[in-house]
């Protein structure tokens, strides 16, 4: 058999197959190799059917009852089903798309089931388990999980269980690979991993990997599999990630240099002193833009740390500099913003820092675009067309430009783009960097922000190509926030407390982690709070003489902008929404947060949400609902109150719940395994360290072409654009 041949023309595959495989994007032999277990079935999983928990992957014993064929009521698919019994409870088993397999155990007959237990409003169940028939039940099931013979430890390791779809089983996946791995497939299998990285770090060979990762001996032999294929997957990005920043810096870049008197005296304009990590972040800016080669920086902050602060700083720098060679004109500066709201509050913003100073403001969105200041009202700004304000931008008239991602279209052309501010565009993509770059080679400095609280390993991972500056302090002033976290019998309590608030003036954000309800016909539907009727459970039932809006991600882009204009004019009182207010908000006068559900959310991301409410010096309060009982949600929710700040929560997080959990790193198409890379600081600054030192000697990898590839196909896997 040859890596390169396809399926179906080795295996015989049923229709339901193929499509399955299709939809798993498995299309050829080394796709299949490539198809890792999410984990192995261990005999210390065996419990009693009284003791299992839905979601966890168990083993059980005991008798098969009633095996019986069904057709879904909707899908009309045919499934088989039973129940098996032991001394402590039963519990049903389906087997979906697999109907014969009520026709081969017979009722009464004693099995061995490992599979995942699943939770309907019907009760518990086990899903597709494997199942092997056995002659009597073992004496004592407990004695069997620590008196086994070593020498028999591949048996107790037990088998590799893989995600299955619809169509197609574990079983299927673990039986065919083996058959992949008996053809001696794999002795021709060439390694992309240079030799001398694999010894260096004691990783196995190519080969070595892809036999231990499907049928592994015993634990270290899968673990050391899992540790190759994880190194590779952030070496792959590392690389991807170091040749963009080489290629980006072999532009040439407009130096800015400002004396230290001139950014003291702008300094001295805010209303507030700078904090440390303000002042150092500033300050290291400022160095890279004195540079001859374009700037590459990551600016990580909580909410409200003053980045903006930061940015207007290297702003100031830019604008105050003339274009090279020139005794007239400013650089330029194109500020982007997530949303329209957020582009006109920075607009409003920079109007205050730059009018001591005869430069032009502008702002350009979908809604239209300004001026300032006007000729009118020298103190204002003005509407103006946007023909007009894209000469202005052309001929050098406007040096800050400010607004979404209409910026950087073909039609917005800059004189002297120096600087390019990116506020939580989580990526700003190559491609996207190469159109700001002049026909003559000179490409603007970039300052990327985000106050997504990112844990380090991930930031040096998927932000490889970006230095990091970390605000890890909050400006003198700001009221800790109050934090509570609220079991449901106190819910009447929380109102009455939110009330006074409501009767204060201020305004109150509702976050629920859906935006409607869920379908009720539907088994295995999350039973939690949805935006839409929460909305009107507050409007009837708790507060009816309040205004209440309503804003998740269904809605069209101006019903979304109105809602959150009317919100932060005050004509909106209540604001329902998803986590979709996350980034992007600033309504100082809303002082208190309801998150609903918190425990569907991830650390960092209630952090961030909570931040909403931190925009002012009146005190703030976030009220945490939890729904869940159990101590371990509990514990983690108490984080909230102990952290210090994002990025520890971020890291606990990471810790806790796995990478999958980060406010959402599974946009950026990296794997289970790389992610299991990523808590591990170790790997990462290794893997990182041999792309850096790769990319300098050989920046094609022309030495590497195997390598080369590999990364070619990882990057089309990652969503970096």
């Amino acid at each position: 058999m040859e890596l390169h041949n396809r399926l179906e023309l080795k295996f015989r595959l049923d229709a339901s197959q193929k499509k399955a495989l299709h939809r798993l994007k498995i299309f050829s032999v080394a796709d299949l190799l490539f198809y890792f277990p999410v984990r192995y079935s261990h005999i210390s999983e065996i419990k009693p059917i009284s003791q299992l928990v839905a979601g966890e992957y168990a083993t059980v014993y005991g008798r098969f009852w009633s095996p019986d064929i069904k057709r879904g009521f909707r899908s009309k698919i045919l499934r088989a089903e039973g129940e098996v019994m032991d001394e402590t409870g039963k519990i049903k088993v389906v087997w979906f798309n697999q109907a014969y397999l009520a026709k081969m155990i017979h009722s009464g007959q004693f099995v061995e089931l490992t599979g995942k237990v699943m939770e309907s409003k019907r009760g518990k169940y086990m899903a597709n388990p494997e199942f092997k028939k056995i002659d009597s039940m073992p004496i004592d099931i407990h004695e069997s999980l620590f008196n086994f013979d070593k020498k028999k430890q591949s048996e107790v390791f037990g088998f590799p269980v893989y995600i299955e779809t619809k169509g197609i089983t574990s079983k299927w996946f673990y039986h065919t690979i083996l058959k992949i791995i008996k053809d001696k497939t794999l002795n021709n299998i060439e390694d992309y991993i240079p030799k001398e990285i694999l010894q260096k770090y004691h990783l196995p060979s190519l080969k070595s990997a892809l036999i231990w990762i499907h049928s592994p001996k015993n634990a270290k032999d899968a673990e050391t599999a899992r540790k190759r294929f994880a190194f590779e997957e952030v070496f792959c990005i590392q690389l991807e990630r170091q040749h963009d920043k080489f290629e980006y810096r072999k532009n040439k870049s407009f130096q800015v240099k400002l004396d230290k008197n001139s950014v003291e005296d702008f300094l001295n304009r805010f209303p507030f002193a700078l904090t440390d990590s303000q002042k150092k972040s500033t300050e290291t800016i400022l160095g890279d833009m004195a540079k001859n080669f374009p700037m590459s920086r990551l600016l990580e902050g909580d909410v409200g740390s003053g980045k903006t602060a930061v940015a207007a700083t290297a702003t100031y720098a830019t604008v105050n500099q003339r274009p090279n060679g020139q005794s007239f004109g400013n650089l330029q500066v194109a500020y982007m913003a997530p949303t329209e709201i957020l582009a006109t509050q920075h607009f409003e913003s920079f109007i205050q820092y730059f009018k001591h100073l005869s430069i032009n403001v502008g702002l350009i969105t979908g809604s239209g675009c300004r001026k300032f200041p006007s000729k009118v009202n020298p103190s204002g700004w003005t509407t103006i067309s946007r023909a007009q304000l894209l000469k202005w931008v052309a001929n050098g008239e406007i040096p800050i430009l400010i607004g979404t991602h209409a910026l950087i279209q073909k039609t917005v052309k800059f004189k002297n783009l120096a600087l390019v501010v990116i506020d939580e565009q989580h990526r700003f993509g190559t491609a996207q960097r190469r159109k700001l770059v002049r026909k003559d080679g000179i490409a603007p400095h970039l300052l990327s922000m985000t106050a997504t609280p990112i844990p380090r390993t991930l930031a040096l991972t998927i932000y490889g190509d970006l230095d990091l500056s970390l605000l890890s302090e909050m400006p003198a002033g700001r009221k800790q926030i109050i934090t509570e976290i609220i079991t449901p019998n106190k819910r009447e309590e929380t109102y009455e407390k939110i009330r006074k608030e409501l009767k204060a003036g201020r305004q109150l954000y509702v976050i629920c982690p859906r935006i409607f309800e869920p379908d009720p016909e539907k088994e295995l539907a999350l039973n939690v709070k949805s935006a839409v009727t929460e909305a009107k459970i507050l409007k009837t039932k708790v507060f009816p003489e309040y205004e209440i809006g309503v804003l998740h991600s269904k809605m069209s882009k101006e019903k979304k902008e109105n809602v959150m204009a009317d919100f932060a004019e005050g004509k909106i009182n209540i604001l329902c929404a998803t986590s979709v207010v996350e980034v992007g908000v600033n309504v100082p006068n809303a002082t208190v947060i309801i998150i609903e559900g918190a425990e569907r959310f991830g650390l960092a991301q209630l952090h961030q949400l909570r931040g909403r409410v931190i925009r002012s010096t009146h005190q703030a309060y976030c009220y945490i609902f939890a729904e869940a009982k159990s101590e371990k949600t509990i514990s983690r929710l108490k984080a909230l109150k102990t952290a210090k700040n994002g990025f520890e929560l971020a890291e606990l997080d990471l810790t806790l719940r796995g990478a999958g959990e980060l406010g959402g790193t599974k946009q950026w198409g990296i794997t289970d395994l790389g992610m299991e890379a990523i808590k591990n600081i170790k790997m990462v600054e290794a893997a990182r360290a041999e792309a850096v030192r790769l990319i300098e000697e050989d920046p094609e990898l022309s030495k590497y072409p195997l390598l080369k590839e590999k990364v070619r196909q990882k990057v089309q896997e990652f969503h970096f654009e």
